[in-house]
């Protein structure tokens, strides 16, 4: 596995850490980006909600200053978090998502027609990015028949039952969350933050991983690996997320009635 992603780098011009090995850690998000982003790409990033985002990756793709985005991703954050980060600069040209209801600005943007909108179901996204990272173009599903999703698409009927055709998504980079990293980028994700985190780590020309922990080779357990490293080119670590939650609701306690 190692000696192939080795390979890998050396074809697309991605250096190493460092030199001479398969070190992928890079000191900070921002140098993680370095020589990656550019105006006018397709990004795919993991996390559902707020839950399992690359925040820190998030950050620095705002930092960069690079516009005309079409970013994959299960929803746009919100205000202020998130993919909203770069919705506020105005970073985003088109995204494709299933569920944006908690963003403010991205509604206002798409109204305003500033902001393209690929709607997708869920699943369909899921398995879009899947279909991307195993080599497969595009693939019939079901959902979305009779709706807005399925307009413009190539119908086809199997056994009577009708289809579209949905292509899979490969992004020119990719950028997810993981819980626990090895330095050759093996990941590990945790609970819930594993969501879309695997399919757009494996759809990415180019993968960028952000991790909570990080090991030494050889200490986790194969067997529990997500993510093998051979789709994983660069590593930043970030230890203490700040986890946001889209909305907190409080029960107001109720009086004793003794």
């Amino acid at each position: 596995m190692g000696s192939a992603q080795g390979r890998s780098c050396a074809r697309m011009n991605i250096p190493h850490a460092k030199s001479g090995g398969l070190n992928k850690l890079f000191p900070d998000a921002r140098a993680a980006l370095e020589g990656l982003v550019r105006d006018g790409m397709q990004l795919a990033i993991g996390g559902f909600g707020l839950c399992g985002i690359p925040e820190a990756l998030i950050v620095a793709l705002r930092d960069s200053g690079a516009r005309d985005l079409t970013i994959a991703s299960n929803n746009a954050g919100v205000d202020g978090w998130g993919l909203g980060l770069l919705l506020e600069r105005h970073q985003v040209k088109k995204m494709i998502s299933s569920y944006v209801g908690e963003n403010a600005e991205f509604e206002r943007q798409f109204l305003a027609g500033e902001l393209e909108v690929e709607f997708c179901p869920q699943g369909t996204l899921a398995e879009r990015m899947r279909a991307g990272g195993a080599g497969i173009p595009g693939f019939y599903t079901r959902t979305g028949i009779g709706t807005v999703v399925a307009e413009g698409k190539e119908h086809k009927d199997f056994d009577g039952v009708t289809y579209i055709l949905e292509r899979g998504i490969r992004a020119d980079l990719a950028l997810v969350k993981a819980w626990k990293a090895d330095t050759h980028g093996n990941l590990i994700y945790r609970r819930t933050a594993r969501n879309f985190n695997p399919d757009a780590a494996t759809c990415g020309k180019v993968t960028v991983a952000e991790a909570e922990v990080i090991v030494e080779p050889g200490e986790l357990d194969p067997d529990e690996i997500h993510t093998p490293g051979i789709f994983v080119h660069r590593l930043v670590h970030n230890p203490k997320p700040e986890k946001r939650i889209e909305k907190r609701t409080v029960r107001q306690p109720v009086a004793s009635s003794q």
